[in-house]
């Protein structure tokens, strides 16, 4: 029978006190080696007889004699230095003359008698057995410290994580000025902002602030740093915490930290409590079976339970984040709980160029940096996408020894964070660097002809994350709303790489896999999302909320039927194929500058926006108006 072996949690007392004493040993083996160390090197005075003596004191030798107790330290008359013993009953002068030691010698002695002291008497006689006996006290004690401090973490397991920002903590203090791009979200906070500020002026009138604020927007839009200025602006403490740090193993110990933690706002009142990625604790309940899922509903239904245990005087708002609304209980949501929600969508170009300028600061730049062009070619990056675009022109510009960032290392860095550092140890062969050309080249050519696609900015086939080779569209002005004839141009700018291919080579490479899937995922939108399909109609297709065990769609069911699924299936295949016929027209049509475009790649690797135009309208193709001087 084999018996399984238990191991101990990592910071067990019982782990921690074998620790100390390994450690207590350790440095008992380590003070030993140096005393033994030092002992030996230390020069030990020379023992003689008391017969020896009084030979060296007849024969003029010794200079003087030190009584201490029975002890002689004798030092003769060139330096060294003896010591001996003599009689206890008797004094040194009556033995040294019994020993034949004549008087007129006993003269010419320097003798001192020094009697010990008492505190060195019994120090000496104490010390032995004290130093061992006050290792073991203070082993023990720091032992029973350990322990203690174990117990108190056990005790302390309930309470919340919560950091705290003070009002007066200028380090960590942020204000409306320090966050660009969500001007109306702002504007809708600065009520929350006035009411902390003054509540009274709200309560005369009757009337009653949210009690929870849901700030909905995709990743790096800025939600917790727009807490923390609601904060900041208000004057009042901020608590931060995540809402995975109220799950824990056990059950009940995140709904005691959720109690704890609006206990410590309320102390504090007024203030805010912000919960980040509210979504970890407040998705649909009674979706579970039991363990982690009885833990993080115990944790929502306390959670509610306090929203509703708030009074208008007590001046505390929570503030909560997440990027996925669709999932959260309905009864988060519900009047009188977070019945506010503040939507931060993508920036826009000038929102994009005001955060920018507020990532620019304390950055060294050269004059020739313009940040609206850099604002004009960043479409589609959330505020995180350019606080990080600037650091990395910041690292590029120091990497090479230069003192200030230049315009190309704000541009070099855009293509970094949107596909990835350049691959440089990833070389095409020259066939491989062909076919990649060609690929790229029907995908710039088909975008330039379309009248809906979006213009062509730059095209190279140097290696970037997964891609290796890439060519960089850039939308004529800020869009909002997108036509159907923009999907079906920019379906046939997909799969103009995959007829590029097929025209000239006979043959496909795996090269257009991503093209595929991200094709065949448009089209799909287009028959089951927004109606776009003639011939399925203006209706949308999605799926009933079905068990959520393990993810919302896990065991989802579909609203349609098995002969309908094969309706969209055809019609998305239709869409698909229609794409690749007007990409291959394309590319037949315009086959001498198709042959251009791949050939200027194979040749220098990339085209810039300035090289293709002329490209184009040296083959009599019309270029598209771009606004701006992206």
């Amino acid at each position: 029978m084999n018996i399984p072996k238990v191991k101990m949690p990592k910071n067990s007392p019982a782990r921690l006190f074998y620790k100390n004493m390994i450690a207590v040993l350790l440095i008992f083996l380590v003070l030993s080696a140096i005393y033994s160390i030092m002992s030996e090197n230390i020069k030990k005075p020379k023992e003689v007889s008391l017969s020896g003596l009084v030979s060296e004191i007849n024969a003029g030798k010794v200079k003087s004699i030190n009584v201490s107790g029975e002890d002689l330290n004798i030092k003769l008359k060139d330096g060294t230095v003896e010591k001996s013993k003599k009689e206890a009953e008797a004094a040194l002068s009556q033995t040294l003359v019994n020993y034949g030691v004549s008087g007129e010698k006993l003269k010419e002695l320097s003798l001192t008698v020094k009697g010990p002291s008492g505190f060195m008497f019994w120090l000496g006689a104490i010390l032995p057995f004290l130093i061992p006996l006050l290792i073991i006290v203070w082993f023990f004690w720091m032992a029973a410290k350990q322990m203690k401090s174990s117990s108190l973490q056990a005790f302390s397991f309930g309470k919340s994580r919560a950091k705290m920002v003070g009002p007066d903590d200028k380090s960590e203090k942020v204000s409306f000025k320090d966050v660009a791009g969500v001007s109306e979200a702002k504007e809708e906070l600065l009520e929350i902002v006035d009411f902390l500020k003054n509540p009274k002026k709200f309560l005369d009138m009757g009337a009653r602030i949210p009690k929870g604020v849901l700030l909905v927007g995709a990743p790096g839009t800025g939600k917790t740093l727009l807490a923390r200025a609601v904060a900041g602006e208000a004057e009042v403490p901020f608590f931060h915490i995540s809402g995975s740090e109220f799950v824990e193993m056990f059950v009940g110990v995140g709904a005691s930290r959720v109690r704890d933690l609006f206990k410590m706002a309320k102390k504090t009142a007024p203030a805010i409590i912000f919960i980040d990625e509210i979504d970890a604790v407040g998705r649909h309940r009674g979706v579970g079976m039991g363990g982690g899922s009885d833990e993080r509903e115990q944790t929502l239904n306390q959670i509610l339970v306090e929203l509703d245990g708030f009074e208008p005087h007590e001046k505390v708002i929570v503030i909560a984040a997440t990027n996925r609304p669709d999932v959260l209980d309905p009864a988060l949501l519900r009047p009188g709980r977070f019945d506010r929600r503040v939507i931060l969508d993508l920036p826009d170009i000038g929102d994009r160029e005001k955060i920018l300028k507020i990532h620019s600061k304390k950055k060294p730049f050269s004059d020739d940096v313009d940040l609206r062009v850099v604002a004009e070619r960043t479409p589609g990056f959330a505020g995180a996408d350019l606080q990080n675009l600037m650091n990395e022109s910041a690292i590029l510009a120091a990497c090479q020894g230069r003192k200030k960032i230049t315009q190309d290392d704000l541009i070099c860095s855009i293509e970094k964070v949107m596909l990835g550092p350049e691959r440089k140890s990833h070389l095409l062969n020259s066939e491989e660097k062909k076919i990649a050309s060609y690929h790229e080249a029907g995908h710039a050519l088909v975008a330039s002809v379309l009248p809906s696609a979006d213009p062509v900015h730059k095209v190279s086939v140097i290696s970037r994350g997964q891609a290796a080779g890439y060519t960089l569209k850039l939308p004529v002005r800020e869009r909002h709303l997108y036509s159907k004839s923009h999907f079906l141009d920019e379906l046939a700018v997909s799969l103009g790489g995959y007829a590029a291919e097929k025209l000239v080579f006979g043959d496909l490479t795996t090269g257009a896999a991503d093209d595929l899937s991200r094709a065949s995922d448009t089209a799909r939108a287009l028959v089951t999302k927004y109606g776009m399909s003639d011939k399925i109609g203006p209706v949308a297709f999605s799926s009933k909320n079905g068990t959520m065990f393990l993810g919302r769609e896990l065991g989802a069911e579909k609203n349609y039927s098995e002969e309908m699924a094969k309706e969209i299936d055809e019609e998305v295949r239709r869409f698909m194929v229609d794409a690749l016929k007007v990409a291959n027209g394309v590319i037949v049509k315009n086959r001498t500058t198709l042959d251009k475009i791949a050939n200027h790649l194979i040749e220098k690797e990339i085209i810039e926006r300035e090289e293709f135009d002329k490209i184009l309208t040296g083959s009599g193709i019309e270029l598209k108006k771009r606004e701006g001087h992206a």
